[in-house]
């Protein structure tokens, strides 16, 4: 299954952000700490190196995440050229009060009265970037929500301490290379639902929880995970809370949404769907 979820609004939003860039010092990239490689648009990478500009890795929602995992990305993302990276919770007040100060260490010849640090924040949508926003500006300036593409225009505030804070609305790009990408990002609620089969996503989840979690799925579920594969743990779901068609047939559209759903809010645990050698060698092959 190929997913590709561009909406209009997303191209005059790139624009628009083509733009801004020229006009701020460091760009701040909000990823999801369950997966940080799938949900890094490489539209940001080109549009940030291209204007020469450093760039805050903040990998939110780590709470939903494997602690280990997002520890091994921190360090990963880190080693790049000119960037810095965070893992936090964007519902923590004492976690996001962290973000000013990471950002302008990455610009330090700005933060003067005549300088301010001009950051902007980017990031694909549902990725808590609103969320990640009120938090800093400590008051509800944007609007959130558990779907993606809430955020139509671009903002501007005074964050104070001589710094300035731009959000964007969250883009996505055009192709989508990796089935995998797609597959996560729909699983992590970050696309539209029009943009791909729910039974499909459920599915490839359940695989990675079979290969990557097998100890959370069987505490969950009450299965064996070792005599399952993706479609095998979904009927499972089916048949142990009842989900059930006319003439005892497994409704695995209700079951596989159950799995989605423990997934996105943590019932199932902390878990990542991607580390960095996953990555790598995704990526390579």
């Amino acid at each position: 299954m190929s997913v590709k979820w561009f909406p209009g609004h997303m191209a005059t939003a790139r624009k628009k952000v083509v733009e801004t860039m020229a006009k701020i010092d460091v760009v701040i990239e909000v990823l999801d700490a369950r997966l940080p490689g799938a949900s890094s648009n490489p539209m940001i990478e080109q549009m940030r190196l291209h204007r020469q500009r450093p760039c805050l890795k903040v990998l939110n929602k780590s709470d939903l995440a494997d602690a280990d995992v997002t520890a091994a990305w921190v360090r990963h993302l880190g080693g790049e050229k000119s960037v810095k990276a965070v893992a936090l919770s964007s519902k923590k007040a004492a976690e996001v009060a962290r973000i000013p100060a990471l950002a302008a260490s990455l610009v330090p010849h700005r933060g003067g009265p005549l300088k301010p640090v001009r950051m902007l924040v980017m990031g694909v949508p549902n990725v808590g970037k609103s969320t990640l926003i009120n938090a800093l500006l400590k008051r509800k300036v944007a609007k959130t929500g558990d779907e993606p593409a809430i955020t139509r225009h671009q903002s501007r505030w005074d964050l104070g301490d001589n710094m300035e804070l731009t959000d964007t609305p969250g883009l996505m790009w055009p192709t989508i290379r990796h089935e995998s990408d797609g597959l996560m990002l729909a699983a992590s609620h970050v696309i539209g639902e029009n943009a791909f089969i729910s039974e499909e996503v459920a599915t490839f989840l359940a695989e990675v929880l079979l290969a990557r979690y097998p100890a959370l799925v069987a505490a969950r579920y009450g299965c064996k995970p070792g005599s399952l594969d993706g479609p095998g743990l979904v009927e499972a779901i089916a048949r142990q809370r009842g989900y059930l068609l006319k003439g005892g047939r497994v409704d695995y559209e209700k079951a596989g949404n159950a799995l989605v759903h423990d997934y996105r809010t943590g019932t199932l645990g902390r878990i990542s769907l991607e580390t960095p050698a996953t990555r790598a060698a995704m990526t390579s092959a």
